[in-house]
């Protein structure tokens, strides 16, 4: 719709036309508009862009998190993720996925010691 050369239409002219050609559509504004123009000379098309995929965290710097937070549950999520070398963006999507995570870390430190004890009988 926006045209090249002699045909080229403004950003507004682009809205009225579209709102004209689709009135049974949601109207577009102009900043739809600018962005869809913006990829379109960044990429050379208007395709949806697969967005990034999420970081994989192992199951040892899972562990890790929920003993720290076990010690100190008010740790900030920035401190939990600078000592895990992870993004605090990361460490608050985990932490949210586990909110009764703090149980998960009781029965597992109460697991841990159960096996000290055996081990202990055994020697």
């Amino acid at each position: 719709m926006i045209g090249y050369g002699d045909r080229a239409r403004t950003q507004c002219e682009v809205v009225r036309l579209f709102r004209e050609t689709h009135p049974d559509l949601p109207p577009l504004n102009q900043g739809t508009i600018s962005k869809i123009e913006a990829q379109y000379r960044e990429m050379g098309h208007v395709r949806k862009v697969p967005s990034k995929r999420q970081a994989v965290v192992d199951d040892d710097t899972k562990l890790n998190l929920l003993l720290a937070l076990e010690e100190n549950p008010i740790t900030p999520a920035r401190q939990l993720a600078r000592d895990s070398n992870l993004n605090h963006k990361t460490v608050l999507k985990y932490l949210n996925m586990r909110k009764n995570a703090h149980i998960k870390c009781k029965l597992f430190k109460s697991y841990l010691k159960m096996i000290q004890i055996d081990e202990m009988k055994e020697t």
